[in-house]
């Protein structure tokens, strides 16, 4: 269960960011790898290449690194996201297949490929991704991902039982299943959701008056499901005066997670183990810098993809 999103600054930078929430246990932490990094694909053992320097939050266990989000020099940024039920993957590679990538290596792909959107939608017909299983889950993960740009521009890659697609996403937000087709269609059954103030009303002759402010939300979907997320996260941000400037839309970003985070305790799973917000960041696609905060902590804290000059940095825990 995660949820993703943008947002855009009047003086047109834009934010990209998500809370990570996940049953499993993980040990997040934040990893700067340079550009022209040399690094082992998982499924075939050949040598791939980062053109492009990214800062992203991803774990290292038994020798393989994965990402979950991240943002690269050019201000190409992407999240990989739950997507159970509906991800379909080849199992096996053919010689016909264009490259072959696992589906959990596929956000370092396209972190150390991509300049853009339109890159990604071209990328994507030249790789072949593959369900191999991680170390994290044990299985092949359902992923689907969300990236956006510089621009604006944004875009879901979800590969089901009809193929790969890469779908716009004029809202700019994800949740997780079903797919994204379906959330957008499933956006006008709260078409009456309204920042704005219910009327006065008349049964009767008896004269009704709302309870205070706030009437127009009681449409907005209260729970925890991803429906529900998706739901809520695309109601703030539309309704949200825009931020003004990177400080106004890092506060923005935050407050907009807080009304979809997962306290611990809220969500139970069938195996009994506690499905929360693990950490929520947020990444400056102009500045490439990135600010996050963990369960554990409500400070916000902020790291640059530049701060370092050389090598894959040594990780940072964010725990």
């Amino acid at each position: 269960m995660c949820t993703a999103m943008t947002l855009q600054t009047k003086e047109g930078e834009v934010f990209f960011g998500r809370n990570m929430d996940f049953s499993y246990e993980i040990e997040p932490h934040l990893f700067i790898v340079p550009s022209d990094y040399l690094w082992t694909n998982a499924l075939t053992g050949i040598q791939m290449r980062d053109y492009y320097r990214f800062i992203g939050i991803g774990q290292e266990t038994d020798g393989l690194l994965g990402f979950f989000d991240g943002v690269n020099e050019r201000g190409f940024a992407a999240a990989a996201l739950y997507f159970a039920g509906y991800a379909k993957y080849k199992d096996r590679i053919t010689p016909k297949d264009p490259t072959p990538v696992a589906s959990f290596e596929f956000l370092h792909y396209i972190l150390g490929a991509c300049t853009s959107v339109k890159d990604l939608k071209k990328l994507v017909n030249q790789v072949t991704i593959i369900g191999m299983e991680d170390p994290v889950t044990g299985t092949a993960a359902p992923l689907h991902w969300i990236a956006v740009d510089r621009t604006g521009d944004c875009a879901v890659v979800e590969q089901t039982e009809a193929g790969i697609a890469v779908i716009n996403n004029p809202v700019g937000v994800l949740a997780n299943s079903p797919d994204f087709p379906w959330h957008m269609t499933n956006l006008r059954n709260y078409m009456e959701a309204s920042p704005h103030q219910m009327d006065k009303a008349c049964w009767s002759g008896v004269r009704l008056t709302p309870f205070g402010q706030a009437g127009g939300t009681r449409a907005l979907p209260g729970g925890y499901t991803s429906p529900d997320r998706f739901v809520r996260t695309a109601y703030f941000k539309s309704f949200l005066p825009m931020p003004l400037n990177r400080r106004e839309a890092v506060v923005s970003c935050f407050h907009i997670m807080e009304g979809v985070t997962i306290p611990k305790g809220a969500v139970v799973t069938g195996s009994g183990s506690y499905d929360y917000t693990k950490y929520t960041a947020f990444m400056n696609t102009a500045s490439c810098e990135y600010y996050f905060k963990t369960y554990d902590s409500l400070q916000v804290c902020a790291a640059g993809l530049f701060d370092k000059n050389t090598g894959i940095i040594q990780p940072v825990n964010l725990g």
